[in-house]
């Protein structure tokens, strides 16, 4: 388990509190990076999953707030669980908890799956 993976995952936590999530997905997620949610087809791509994130953002009515709940290191791996509370404009009101799997490797995401009740 890497010191550089929990310095990395408490900047990561710190930004996405401060509303910074496409920070976070610039800075540190790699150009062959893919993305899923639960056990929908994955996102193939830095660009593709920029856009599914811009327009998963661009719809959020309101944030009421995250909150990091657990996190678990491995070798090359970071898990947390978040509690996510918003409004989006397609879904209404979310307040949920979700399960994050990254695969990490040179520094960058390069596999990341996200674990909810849908």
């Amino acid at each position: 388990m890497s010191t550089d993976l929990k310095t990395t995952f408490e900047d990561i936590k710190n930004q996405v509190l401060q509303g910074k999530a496409m920070d976070v997905f610039e800075q540190y997620y790699a150009d062959d990076v893919v993305m899923q949610e639960n056990d929908n087809p994955p996102t193939v791509g830095k660009e593709a999953n920029r856009q599914r994130e811009l327009e998963f953002f661009s719809k959020l009515v309101e944030f009421r707030g995250a909150e990091v709940k657990s996190v678990a290191y491995g070798e090359d791996v970071i898990i947390s669980e978040w509690f996510l509370d918003y409004t989006h404009a397609d879904w209404g009101k979310r307040a949920y908890d979700q399960v994050s799997v990254q695969k990490w490797k040179d520094g960058k995401v390069v596999y990341e799956r996200f674990y909810y009740a849908s």
